[in-house]
């Protein structure tokens, strides 16, 4: 299914299930080469989607059904209820998500897993008066709670479009005209919003939030200022069905550093392991493993990662019984919670997206003049995480030039901010990259290839100064793009605000469409 966040996906979704089937969420604004490796790789016999998209999609030669055109058609078949015999562990959905071999993996989710996460549960209580907020992308593991936490509790299901997610004004305004009751945010948009608007979860009942680390000082800031009933920090993989711990928080002490992912929700089983798979004791690091009836089947055609990844479970007598090595690394607290600590390998999280980054080196590597390349997650800006990948070629590149040959295979949010060429990469004594070695220069500037031009007009002047505070830059040329620059969405819902608190009347649309000051000055009203 490749349909926008709207009514009609709902539909869509309901219709393959009750149909029997298992639905692949695609996403509209991925490169055409990886929508057609992931249609080629799950099979499918019948696509989904709105006539507008088509000329986004490959070519595709089996059923086409669009959501927005074919009603005629569609209304010539019965209305009656088919008869399903899918069973709670049947497929529900595939979701794909970034894979270190260079290509994306298909995480294989039965319907026993996304009934677990939602139903009799013990980290939320969904009721039939709950009004749930989805403003989560069909293809991202967030949308499982949104969707069936609302539908198969009887719960009311309000779609957030994403240029309202990416105002914080008309996001808050929004929370409280719809009433939402049940709203989930990456950890990366809470940060933001707290920092924007830390009143606008004051009308929420259950607010949950997750991805990556929290920083504490947001925490605090909406505990103080638009405290919800229930603030819950929740963590999970996509092979676990989106939670897997959980944990309230009702207060931040003093000096905290990191607020913990907590306890297994419930039907799940979480383990802290050494390298013998033996359970280490309080207080010592070990790697998180994690049983139960969340876990996702395996990996799609992949069954020597699936043999790899999901072991059996030496800690259980039932036949069957399986854990996954997370690869993340946690330990035990004295209270019981959890603490996670960090990965074991290179995959990183941004913006609560999973990126594994040697599938970022992989498209890197594909381009004819780069002869070694090593990509990593960096913070030059203060809790804001951004890719850099570190370049040595055969003859000079511009930023341009990598970027848009990247554009072609990677999503967008895998698309590294800055491209940092060196003569060599440094090695370890033993002959590995040293990724601490790398060097820590002020990354997006060397993004830059427009001749700088300084703001002219009123209007130019105080855009050019948010967007230098925003970006954490000296100064800001009218011709600069916003994300050649080391802009984001995240970074981009700062752009809004501070132009709104400015006198600017801006959306995030308008900086998606006029990414340079020049062009965005004309169209701004104050």
């Amino acid at each position: 299914i490749c349909v926008e966040r709207s009514l009609e996906m709902v539909v869509g979704l309901l219709g393959i299930l009750k149909a029997g089937g298992a639905y692949v969420p695609l996403d509209p604004e991925y490169p055409s080469e990886r929508l057609a490796f992931m249609l080629e790789d799950s099979e499918v016999q019948v696509l989904l989607a709105e006539t507008q998209l088509m000329e986004k999609l490959p070519q595709y030669s089996e059923c086409i059904i669009c959501l927005d055109s074919n009603w005629e058609d569609i209304a010539q078949h019965s209305e009656e209820n088919p008869y399903s015999e899918t069973a709670s562990n049947n497929l529900a959905y595939v979701i794909y998500t970034s894979g270190s071999t260079g290509k994306p993996k298909g995480v294989a989710v039965s319907h026993q897993a996304v009934n677990r996460l939602v139903i009799n549960t013990n980290y939320i209580n969904l009721e039939p008066k709950d009004v749930v907020a989805q403003i989560s992308n069909s293809s991202f593991d967030a949308a499982t709670f949104e969707i069936w936490g609302a539908l198969l509790n009887g719960a009311k299901l309000v779609v957030i479009t994403k240029n309202v997610a990416l105002s914080p004004l008309d996001f808050a305004a929004q929370l409280s005209e719809q009433g939402i009751t049940v709203l989930f945010l990456t950890t990366a948009l809470f940060n933001l919003l707290a920092l924007e608007v830390p009143s606008a979860f004051n009308s929420v009942k259950h607010l949950l939030f997750g991805g990556e680390a929290v920083d504490p000082k947001s925490v605090k800031e909406v505990l103080k200022n638009g405290s919800p009933q229930r603030l819950v920090h929740v963590y999970g993989p996509t092979e676990s069905t989106t939670f897997s711990t959980w944990s309230l928080v009702q207060d931040v002490a003093q000096g905290t550093t990191t607020i913990p992912i907590g306890r297994p929700i419930a039907n799940t089983q979480v383990y802290v392991l050494d390298k013998k798979l033996q359970p280490v004791p309080v207080g010592v690091v070990g790697e998180l493993y994690i049983g139960g009836d969340g876990l996702a089947r395996g990996y799609l055609n992949l069954p020597n990662l699936t043999a790899e990844k999901f072991i059996p479970n030496l800690f259980s007598n039932k036949p069957g019984e399986r854990l996954y090595k997370t690869g993340d690394l946690a330990r035990y607290l004295p209270d019981g919670n959890i603490e996670f600590l960090g990965r074991v390998d290179n995959q990183v999280k941004i913006r609560g997206f999973r990126i594994e980054l040697g599938e970022i080196e992989a498209a890197i590597s594909q381009h004819p003049s780069v002869k070694e390349t090593t990509v990593i997650a960096r913070e030059d800006i203060a809790s804001h995480k951004f890719l850099a990948a570190y370049i040595v070629s055969f003859e000079p590149l511009t930023y341009n030039d990598l970027r848009n040959f990247l554009l072609e295979k990677l999503p967008d949010y895998m698309i590294p901010a800055a491209f940092i060429m060196l003569d060599a990469l440094p090695l370890t004594p033993n002959g590995k990259i040293d990724r601490r070695a790398l060097p820590a220069s002020d990354a997006y500037t060397l993004s830059r290839e427009t001749t700088f031009i300084p703001a002219r007009t009123a209007t130019e002047k105080i855009l050019a100064t948010i967007w230098a505070s925003v970006l954490q830059l000296e100064q800001v040329g009218i011709q600069d793009n916003f994300f050649e620059l080391g802009g984001d969405s995240i970074l981009s819902i700062q752009i809004v605000a501070r132009c709104n608190t400015a006198g600017l009347k801006l959306t995030p649309k308008d900086l998606f469409r006029h990414q340079a000051i020049a062009s965005l000055a004309q169209i701004v009203s104050n």
